[in-house]
């Protein structure tokens, strides 16, 4: 299986820089952008738009293909495949290459990457072959081959010099390690720290449905272990958890041992220099045993587990009438030692919705009740005020936000709106998005981190910490 190519488009749907091609069609790329092009056109929304499209052929004589995409920013990527492909590899491939860019230029946008064109060519030359396979992945690895922009290689190449090319000869500063020269692809050699740290970040989303009588619908936990080593020579390093018996379904970084994991349930790796991300996993809150098909069926594993508990909860009082109506929305944390940070809650309050009229106030919990008013930019003088609303006359959507809700404290917002001569019909859903930090769902807690190295004898500082964002559906 192999890709045909990668193609970026600005926020317009001009072709801002594109790989070469396996194709012999000059015109086989212009297919593709005209046909997500098209599909976004025809859509009311970019959202709405399939994200594998369908790319019918010229001619006869060339074959079917189709075209993967993302959006990312006011960029967006297409991934040209054709014949028997996975679309899985191509979004796995542009999932990668937007990391590599983010790694690169910081910010991924139209404006960086015409500034920084030669380094995105480069990066297409060597993360995918002339067969369309791809080829060199790891950012350690990279930046050996492909020199980072800094204002240093621009200065050169204004003056003539290729620095790239001079430390990829092996004279100069890259004399003493050049590339590929490392038996760990993710993994540089010589690396060198007057300090040297490594820190791992547990970081979990949750996103879930609730129904009308306050009952879980559906949960999931998605986490991930963010590591950022800061590490001389080639240290080896071993974490294990106290419970790990609340890890699921595990993606582990090619550095880990898979043998050590699945015999001992501990990580035992050679990490990366830099960010990277050690582990992806899903938490289960009543975990059970793999069963054979004759012991359990599906339904039954799937009804054992049990659903999470919503870090809040909500009381929405919803009065419709003929051209309008009127709500009262409640937010109650039910947490008793960590606070709700950056809650957004959006209300679709249905078409031809306006003359919003809405009042935020606190209720009980950290300090008594507070009135905040009734104006669009609360008054933001207390120290437990700063609540606000908005309104996107645009989407209908009115936008309730809230800094910070201490722990067991609640938040009440009241409001109207009309909607002329139609009936009102808004959503019947709440959608609330929020932060927690210092805190996971699984309670996933490190045992203990161990950091060797055969030639360097230093003592690391290690440190590890966890924060948590959820997404939840909440229906009235």
């Amino acid at each position: 299986m192999a890709l045909d190519g990668i193609i970026i488009l600005d926020h317009y749907g001009r072709l801002i820089i594109q790989s070469g091609f396996r194709s012999s069609t000059t015109a086989y790329s212009l297919l593709h952008i005209d046909a997500v092009n098209n599909a976004l056109q025809k859509a009311e929304r970019s959202a709405d738009v399939d994200s594998v499209i369908y790319v019918p052929p010229s001619n006869t004589a060339n074959g079917l293909s189709a075209c993967c995409h993302v959006e990312v920013g006011d960029l967006r990527f297409l991934c040209p495949v054709s014949g028997d492909v996975d679309p899985l590899l191509a979004f796995a491939f542009l999932q990668t290459f937007i990391d590599i860019l983010r790694e690169y230029l910081g910010t991924v946008s139209a404006a960086t990457l015409r500034d920084n064109i030669d380094i995105v060519y480069q990066l297409f030359e060597e993360t995918l072959d002339s067969g369309g396979h791809p080829l060199t992945t790891y950012s350690n690895a990279l930046r050996d081959i492909v020199i980072p922009p800094s204002l240093l290689n621009k200065l050169l190449s204004v003056t003539g010099t290729n620095f790239n090319s001079t430390i990829n000869s092996g004279f100069g500063a890259g004399a003493a390690v050049g590339p590929f020269s490392s038996p760990l692809p993710w993994r540089k050699t010589g690396v060198r720290y007057n300090n040297n740290e490594i820190y791992f970040d547990i970081v979990e989303q949750l996103k879930a449905i609730v129904n009308k009588n306050g009952t879980v619908v559906s949960s999931h936990v998605h986490g991930k272990i963010e590591a950022n080593a800061k590490l001389s020579g080639t240290p080896d390093c071993s974490l294990n958890f106290t419970n790990p018996q609340v890890l699921d379904d595990c993606a582990l970084h090619p550095c880990v041992r898979l043998h050590r994991w699945n015999r001992d349930k501990m990580l035992s790796f050679v990490p990366p220099d830099g960010r990277f991300t050690l582990m992806d996993y899903t938490f289960s809150s009543n975990p059970v045993t793999s069963p054979t098909p004759t012991q359990q069926s599906l339904p039954s594993v799937m009804s054992s587990r049990s659903n999470l508990t919503i870090p809040f909860m909500i009381k929405a009082i919803v009065e419709l009438e003929d051209s309008g109506g009127s709500f009262d929305v409640t937010l109650t944390s039910r947490y008793s030692t960590h606070a709700l940070e950056n809650i957004v809650a959006d209300i679709n309050l249905g078409a031809g919705a306006g003359g919003i009229r809405c009042n935020v106030s606190r209720g009980s919990g950290g300090g008594g009740f507070i009135n905040a008013g009734g104006s669009r930019n609360l008054d933001t003088s207390g120290a437990s005020s700063g609540a606000s609303w908005s309104f996107d006359a645009q989407r209908t959507v009115l936008r309730w936000e809230i800094p910070i809700v201490s722990p067991s404290s609640s938040w009440s917002l009241h409001g109207s709106f009309s909607t002329g001569t139609r009936a009102p019909r808004p959503s019947h859903a709440i959608r609330v998005r929020f932060d927690i930090s210092s805190h996971t769902y699984s309670a996933l807690k490190v045992g203990q981190l161990k950091v060797t190295n055969a030639k360097e004898n230093y003592k690391p500082y290690k440190g590890v910490r966890g924060r948590s964002s959820g997404e939840v559906e909440w229906r009235w």
